[in-house]
């Protein structure tokens, strides 16, 4: 299991930080869990996290991924965007209350201008789900949100 603070390693903070720990990582893919806990921001009445955060989920383990691999090198946490989202499947509507969800993102693609595809699952017993993530992490995340707009406007 790796013991750096998820706050090191995620542009993220507080109760944005949906996933518990990493498990393990390499340099095609990352393992990370995910407990569904009780009065979380996007929890449903009953206490169960619909499915469509799995998305978000997946997508916090991608750029858990990348701020693993930024802190072995001794660099800092960047910014990234998640552009899209294909062939999201879940075989539940929700995920109940106390699950402990394995969450597994494989890099399939990434260019040396920061675009990436990674494969993704979320497994549980009697869950599955697995969606395909693009993702961009722009080389210098701080200037590029500062660039002036086509319009000449600042965003």
């Amino acid at each position: 299991m790796i013991d750096w603070p998820l706050a090191e390693l995620l542009p993220h903070a507080g109760d944005m930080i949906l996933i518990d720990r990493i498990l393990s990582f390499d340099d095609e893919q990352i393992h990370a869990l995910a407990t569904v806990k009780p009065d979380g921001l996007f929890n449903r009445e009953d206490g169960a996290l619909p499915a469509w955060v799995g998305i978000e989920l997946m997508a916090q383990s991608v750029a858990a991924f990348a701020g693993c691999h930024a802190r072995r090198r001794g660099g800092s946490v960047e910014l990234g965007f998640l552009l899209g989202t294909r062939k999201f499947e879940c075989n539940v509507e929700c995920f109940p209350l106390g699950t402990e969800l394995a969450i597994h993102g494989l890099r399939s693609l990434e260019d040396d201008n920061g675009m990436g595809v990674f494969e993704c699952h979320i497994r549980a017993p009697g869950i599955h789900a697995t969606a395909r993530l693009n993702v961009f992490r722009p080389p210098h995340a701080a200037q590029y949100l500062n660039e002036p707009s086509a319009t000449g406007t600042q965003p």
